[in-house]
Formats: structure tokens, C-alpha cells, sequence
């Protein structure tokens, strides 16, 4: 059996997948720095991974619809709370990403593939 991880672990991980697999993208886009930097924190906050895991939803499994709700329960910080649906969102996303890194690297790549296809991605 695979090694399991606390949801907050999954997230932390999953925040930095996330985020290489934005950089990767966007340098295949452009190489103004100033640009890298607009495109990927456009991709990289709370709000874009919210839209990101409600486009990706009706295609999770009953264990991936679990990690979701029981992620979107996490306590949220403080400083967070003016968005708090919207970082509880993002923060249940970042759960699926690394779980799936860590345990399922096709079915990542399959959501990847996904993602690539949006004009968000464009």
C-alpha cells in the first residue's frame, strides 16, 4: 500500500506541483521576465486553482471526491478568511494535485492534459 500523507502535507506538496507545472508552461510561452512573472501569478492564487478544480469535478473519482471535501475542510489561516470559500477551494485542489503526484502520476498527467486544453491556458 502506498504511503499515506496528511491532507495538509498533500497540499503543501500539491501547491508546489502546481506551481512547476505553471512555470513550465508559461516559459514555453514567452521569456520576458516581466510576462513570467503576470502569467504565472494569474495561475499560481487561490481564485485561478478554484476554476481549475471546479472544471475538473465531474470527473473525480468517490476517493477523489472525498480528498476534496475533507481538503475544502481544512482549518483556513487567519489572514485568509476575507476569501475564505475561495482558499478552501484552492486549498482542496492543491490536495488532489499532490496526491495524485505522489501516488497516481498518469492520472496528474491526465488532468494536466486538461487543463492545457482551457483558453485560461492560451
Amino acid at each position: 500500500m502506498a504511503e499515506e500523507f496528511s491532507l495538509k502535507n498533500y497540499a503543501h506538496i500539491g501547491d508546489a506541483v502546481w506551481e512547476v507545472f505553471v512555470r513550465d508552461y508559461v516559459i514555453r510561452k514567452t521569456s520576458n521576465s516581466k510576462m513570467l512573472h503576470k502569467m504565472t501569478t494569474d495561475r499560481v492564487n487561490a481564485s485561478f486553482q478554484m476554476q481549475m478544480l471546479e472544471f475538473i469535478q465531474n470527473d473525480f473519482t468517490e476517493e477523489e471526491n472525498d480528498l476534496v471535501r475533507r481538503g475544502r475542510n481544512l482549518p483556513i489561516p487567519v489572514g485568509r478568511k476575507n476569501i475564505q470559500h475561495e482558499y478552501r477551494l484552492a486549498t482542496a485542489f492543491e490536495v488532489l494535485i499532490g496526491f495524485w503526484y505522489l501516488h497516481d502520476k498518469e492520472r496528474l498527467s491526465s488532468f494536466y492534459e486538461k487543463f492545457r486544453t482551457l483558453d485560461l491556458f492560451s
